[in-house]
């Protein structure tokens, strides 16, 4: 039987901030453009952020209405694409059949390698237990015998992830 697993992280470019700059840990950021040039659209927020309503695409003055203190981090996307390509070699060293979706999300086939870490799920928590001690940040893993029941899964663990964070 196929084992996939589907790799997300969680508020990916304000999980990296919040790493980086540990006074902006438990607070709600929002990695947004520039309201002068006219790129004022929310790229992400932290978790502590979505509990007042803040979304991915949301202008800066719609966000700012739901949450006065919201912090706005501009985005540094060399410092995204570094953590991303440390996560992608933490998959890789599970297995060199990874495919990745986007900067922050990605599939895994493991059925091969089963024998060396345990089952999927198995794997799964090792993969978010790895990114987490070594990059401070968090990943929701699924697991299935294809990549759409995976993605699936992975976003239900997101949900329940996202529930007790809050």
């Amino acid at each position: 039987m196929r084992n996939i697993l589907h790799v997300d992280l969680n508020a990916f470019y304000a999980s990296v901030e919040q790493t980086e700059d540990k006074s902006l840990q438990g607070r709600p950021i929002a990695v947004a453009g520039d309201k002068e040039k006219r790129t004022g659209i929310i790229l992400t927020a932290s978790y502590e952020a979505r509990k007042y309503g803040i979304k991915t695409g949301m202008t800066i003055g719609d966000a700012l209405k739901l949450c006065r203190d919201l912090i706005l981090v501009k985005p540094n996307f060399r410092k995204y694409v570094e953590y991303s390509n440390r996560v992608m070699d933490i998959l890789r060293s599970f297995t060199p059949d990874v495919e990745v979706f986007s900067i922050d999300e990605a599939w895994l086939d493991v059925s091969g390698c089963t024998g060396l870490f345990g089952d999927g799920v198995q794997i799964a928590d090792l993969i978010r237990k790895r990114v987490r001690e070594e990059l401070g940040i968090t990943a929701s893993v699924g697991v299935s015998y294809c990549k759409l029941m995976a993605k699936m899964a992975s976003d239900l663990k997101k949900t329940r992830c996202n529930k007790y964070n809050r």
